[in-house]
């Protein structure tokens, strides 16, 4: 098989693999009500993430993810799928949910979605 055959499908692959990635990137977040902040997939407050709210305004098929089945998950630090990183201990959303090399969150902190979520 010649280079120029192999090089098509290998694009196409690429191409695809990285896809979802990108899609997720450009999910927006909604605030349906005052201190509401809503993806595709969950709700939530000031408190976290909450079943009530997402059952409210996205559903019941949304309500009942396994999310909100395991008693161990912590519900007050969440990463909505456009990236955007809460944490309402710290009352702050962030660009992304990474730490730095000193142990720290290290990303910017988003005063658009803070500000929608917990007022500040």
């Amino acid at each position: 098989m010649n280079k120029s055959n192999l090089s098509f499908p290998l694009a196409i692959l690429l191409a695809v693999g990285v896809m979802p990635a990108h899609a997720e990137q450009g999910a927006t977040l909604q605030s349906p009500a005052s201190g509401v902040l809503c993806d595709r997939y969950l709700c939530a407050n000031d408190k976290g993430v909450s079943r009530e709210l997402t059952k409210r305004y996205l559903g019941t098929k949304a309500a009942a993810n396994k999310l909100f089945t395991t008693s161990d998950t912590d519900l007050t630090e969440f990463t909505f799928a456009n990236g955007i990183f809460c944490d309402v201990k710290e009352r702050l959303c962030r660009e992304d949910r990474y730490y730095g090399a000193n142990g720290q969150r290290n990303g910017a902190v988003s005063n658009k979605y803070t500000k929608t979520l917990f007022g500040e």
